[in-house]
């Protein structure tokens, strides 16, 4: 490799650590925060109210992938190309459509979540009487959603922004989880803290995207959504590939929790809820490290050479391999001590369902950079039709083989090893392609 492009390469992985230094910082302390405040809830709850909460706010995050476009992945992927040639305005459209699909996509999730809380609620055991706090909180979780201010704030590269807003979350749920448990602990009241927290999270992430650009965010740009889509090619079908591919990873991120809630009762929903959290704590350290790649893989997709490219791609797999295999272990020889001190009696069933879903989560954090990858060599389809077949398989299995949560958890670790052997097929595939397009000098998009 010559020295100019080794230069490169080490430049681009400065700015990945750089990132990932900001992501980790602040989900470091995110994850301290989300212990304690899981304990105060689990505790001060107990199983069967935790249960309620867990599926209430299962629900939650269910409907905000599915009724939410990943429109901080467009903003990234095609305005990076603006923001190099200068084109502040085509940046600005591009800026104000994420917006705006994101505001139309939140009302019609709410008008969504009406029919479905009032229709499933019985049949997933919750109590009538958290009915309508349940459609008022997911309601409140959709509005509060933000996307397009993540995307402008990392296409310009400002991750200790997003950083330091982000932390309110955690942050905020702390400092109102201890009051709750101090002051009476309720269902209700928890949910309720909750949603403000994020409401206020949103306004804070909207602000600092307006002060690093207030041109960037001019209402009267929302006419030019026409132009922003004509100047932006390929954004209509890049949005609706991102947006199935989320909807089903929600699917198999929240579906085992639903279905143990469907199939064995409320409070074995919070004993697995209690496991999957804990596990998902890995899984947030794969979507930290996917923040803090994608950009940088989109930029380098752009290289006069493509081995600049698989360069990167290559260091990046190398170094998240082994990380998952050493936290995975750590997780399963720890992770039950850890959850019985976090939940205390009555959850101690979660320390088995906890080594499968363990296992499931660093198979994720070891396929961390196939999605940025796939989106930038415009394959994004390869990892929607991966996703198809595995919600296809979670789906067919969860609710004809196991017999217990613990079944459920190792459902869930065998379709996440199936989509990590799928994906790392169509990725080689797909940078052998990139490379032999370019040797051939045709079209590699």
């Amino acid at each position: 490799m010559p020295a100019s492009a080794e230069h490169d390469s080490r430049l681009a992985l400065r700015r990945i650590l750089s990132n990932f230094g900001w992501l980790l910082g602040g989900k470091g302390f995110g994850a301290v925060s989300s212990l304690i405040y899981l304990a105060i809830l689990s505790r001060s709850l107990g199983v069967k109210d935790f249960g309620h909460f867990a599926l209430i706010f299962g629900l939650s995050q269910a409907f905000v992938s599915l009724a939410g476009f990943q429109t901080w992945q467009a903003i990234v992927k095609f305005g990076i190309p603006h923001l190099a040639r200068g084109d502040r305005d085509a940046f600005s459209r591009l800026s104000v459509l994420g917006g705006v699909v994101d505001g139309v996509a939140a009302l019609f999730g709410c008008l969504a979540v009406t029919t479905i809380i009032l229709t499933f609620g019985e049949a997933l055991e919750l109590n009538p009487a958290y009915d309508e706090m349940a459609l008022a909180f997911i309601c409140a979780m959709l509005l509060t959603r933000v996307s397009a201010p993540y995307g402008i704030i990392r296409a310009l590269n400002r991750f200790e922004l997003s950083v330091w807003v982000g932390a309110i979350t955690p942050a905020g749920r702390l400092l109102a989880a201890i009051g709750i448990w101090l002051t009476g602990p309720s269902v209700g009241r928890f949910l309720l803290a909750w949603a403000i927290v994020e409401l206020i999270t949103a306004i804070a992430m909207w602000f600092t995207a307006w002060r690093l650009g207030p041109e960037w965010m001019r209402l009267s740009r929302v006419r030019e959504w026409r132009t922003a889509v004509a100047e932006n090619e390929g954004i209509r079908g890049f949005l609706w590939v991102t947006y199935w591919n989320t909807s089903l990873q929600a699917v198999v991120q929240q579906g085992p929790l639903l279905a143990v809630g469907y199939l064995f009762g409320t409070s074995a929903a919070g004993i697995y809820r209690i496991a999957d959290q804990l596990a998902k704590g890995l899984g947030k350290f794969a979507l930290l490290i996917s923040d803090a790649v994608y950009p940088e893989v989109n930029r380098q997709r752009h290289a006069p050479r493509v081995e600049d490219f698989r360069t990167v791609v290559r260091r990046v797999n190398l170094a998240v391999i082994p990380m998952a295999a050493m936290i995975a272990g750590l997780s399963v020889a720890f992770g039950s001590d850890l959850l019985m001190l976090i939940s205390g009696p009555g959850f101690e069933a979660g320390g088995l369902i906890l080594v499968p879903l363990v296992m499931a989560a660093s198979l994720e954090l070891a396929s961390v950079a196939y999605e940025p990858v796939l989106h930038s060599v415009s394959k994004a389809h390869y990892l929607l039709w991966t996703r198809i077949a595995a919600v296809a398989l979670l789906l067919t299995a969860v609710f004809t083989i196991p017999e217990n949560s613990l079944g459920v958890g190792w459902v869930v670790a065998y379709v996440q090893a199936f989509e990590y052997l799928v994906l790392s097929l169509l990725v080689w595939l797909a940078m052998r392609r990139l490379g032999r397009a370019r040797s051939d000098g045709s079209s590699d998009r």
